[in-house]
């Protein structure tokens, strides 16, 4: 006989003796286990009774015991109740394994392998990629998922006949990958053309708990906010809650020899555009001059009026055209200084090389209504300060809203190189905002100062505007107010005198008509000028 049956004939052996003995000493398996529940419910019955009642219940099961032993019969009619009693504990068969949770990758990667199907196979293909009945292992090649079992990483292939260089292709892929993954955070697309893959990555959040305060930078950087420690080399000391800690800022430069000297500033409304303006008004305030138009008229930068260094904060529109032609007239006397200066071989004056900023927020509410009016719009006013504020040393900021890039002139398209995107945007708002394609998705809902930034020609980077709100909104809370109060030069109504009311005049002022106004240079005080150009003490 040949060894495989003597093997076969051996193995069908025992594993009848098997059956035969399972048969056998069932019972005592089951009384097995109806003792060991029994021992069980004992033990921790022990455990739980006191320590002052342990003698009385020993004493008293002694007493059962002695009785059980003396009575004719005892002990056999107790192993009797014993074994019925154990025989009835353990009649439960052992229960059954629970079922493997089942895999969150093949869960979460399954889903996002079906969505991304329809996208990504072509019809023609007779070797699809992406197929109805085909395994995500094919297509992705690496992933990782985060504590809560959420995707933290992946990279995938997809098709070479997929039209990775459209925006609309790429957005319609970029949109089902967070759908999938996941809409309260931000994913990185990294499209990797020649290769035909693509790389996602879920960002942390950036710190929303650093308030306004003194950044380390030179004259003439301002801190726009922070990012990821790969948008930057440098890190800066920063307080967060009373402890210091490196951040990595968004640096922007500014000064005659900045390749982007002007700054603009879209958001969606109430993501903290009128904060990044008094963040950077703040930072300058030090060494420069400023100059605010408040277009939308909501008193939002009213902390600064008559603050030293602050010429002027307007919200009107006759207010505006008048600081923004004298903001020309300036520029132009600071050439003709500095053009004076070069040619004979003079010093230039302090008051000409003192940093002059132009901080307008939400201009084109002012440019409408200088449209129904007949009036020139403000920002056409601001050609001369930006096509020659470098060489004169005059600071261009715009802040406006997302919905309002149309209304914003082709001249300050043009010259402002340093942009800055807050709040959740659409790919082709992020586009048009920032002059480049954006790679970064934003969550559906963000915090109040989260956008993105690009200095020249610069990769768009992530960026958190500083808490910087407006320390006259009672609403604020009081820690934040505090923190902006702090950086305020002087003059401040809590802690000095209201200076004397001036006298009340006899007689209302007589208004000239426009036509009637003899031409002289715009003065915008009314006994004093409020714009002027100030030596430096």
């Amino acid at each position: 006989m040949p060894l495989h049956r003597h093997l076969a004939k051996g193995r069908e052996v025992a594993r009848t003796a098997g059956d035969h003995a399972t048969d056998m000493f069932a019972p005592l398996a089951v009384i097995g286990r109806g003792l060991r529940h029994h021992a069980g419910w004992a033990r921790d019955h022990w455990r739980a009774t006191p320590k002052e009642r342990r003698g009385p219940t020993l004493f008293l099961s002694g007493a059962m015991l002695i009785g059980i032993y003396l009575l004719p019969h005892g002990l056999l009619f107790a192993l009797v109740a014993l074994m019925a009693s154990s025989a009835w504990a353990g009649r439960a068969p052992k229960a059954a394994p629970a079922p493997p949770a089942p895999d969150v990758a093949d869960v979460k990667l399954g889903a996002l392998y079906s969505a991304l199907t329809p996208y990504l196979c072509g019809p023609e293909d007779a070797n699809p990629l992406y197929h109805f009945e085909g395994s995500y292992k094919n297509a992705f090649s690496s992933w990782e998922f985060d504590g809560e079992g959420r995707l933290s990483r992946l990279e995938l292939s997809y098709p070479a006949y997929f039209t990775d260089t459209e925006p609309t292709a790429r957005a319609r892929i970029e949109q089902v990958v967070q759908g999938k993954a996941g809409r309260a955070r931000e994913y990185r697309f990294d499209w990797d053309e020649e290769s035909n893959r693509l790389r996602i990555t879920a960002l942390t959040p950036l710190p929303t708990d650093v308030v306004a305060q003194r950044f380390v930078a030179a004259p003439g950087e301002i801190v726009l906010g922070f990012t990821d420690e790969d948008g930057t080399a440098r890190t800066i000391p920063v307080t967060r809650g009373g402890i210091i800690t490196q951040q990595p800022p968004v640096v922007w430069r500014t000064g005659p020899r900045s390749s982007e000297p002007h700054l603009l500033a879209l958001g969606v409304a109430g993501y903290g555009t009128s904060s990044l303006i008094r963040s950077i008004a703040l930072q300058a305030l030090p060494y420069a001059d400023l100059v605010v138009i408040d277009g939308a008229g909501t008193g939002e930068h009213a902390c600064l009026v008559n603050r030293p260094g602050v010429h002027t904060v307007e919200t009107s529109l006759h207010g505006a055209l008048a600081a923004l032609t004298w903001a020309g007239q300036e520029t132009e006397r600071r050439l003709t200084a500095l053009n004076a200066a070069r040619h004979t071989g003079a010093s230039v004056p302090e008051d000409v090389t003192r940093p002059l900023w132009l901080l307008l927020d939400h201009p084109t509410e002012l440019g409408e209504l200088a449209h129904a009016e007949g009036r020139p719009d403000p920002q056409d006013l601001l050609e001369l300060p930006l096509r020659h504020g470098r060489a004169a040393r005059v600071t261009v900021v715009i802040a406006d809203d997302v919905e309002a890039r149309d209304r914003i002139t082709p001249t300050v398209h043009a010259t402002t190189r340093a942009r800055v995107l807050l709040g959740p945007a659409r790919p082709e708002e992020g586009h048009a905002a920032l002059g480049a394609p954006l790679d970064i998705v934003p969550a559906a809902q963000a915090p109040v100062g989260r956008g993105y930034a690009r200095i020249g020609n610069g990769t768009p980077v992530r960026l958190q505007v500083p808490a910087t709100v407006d320390p006259l909104d009672e609403d604020a809370p009081a820690r934040l107010r505090e923190a902006v109060i702090a950086l305020l030069p002087h003059r401040d109504s809590r802690t000095e005198a209201a200076p004397a009311a001036p006298p009340r005049p006899d007689r209302p002022p007589v208004v000239q008509s426009d036509a009637a106004a003899p031409s002289h240079p715009v003065d915008l005080g009314k006994t004093e000028p409020m714009i002027r150009s100030r030596p430096i003490s």
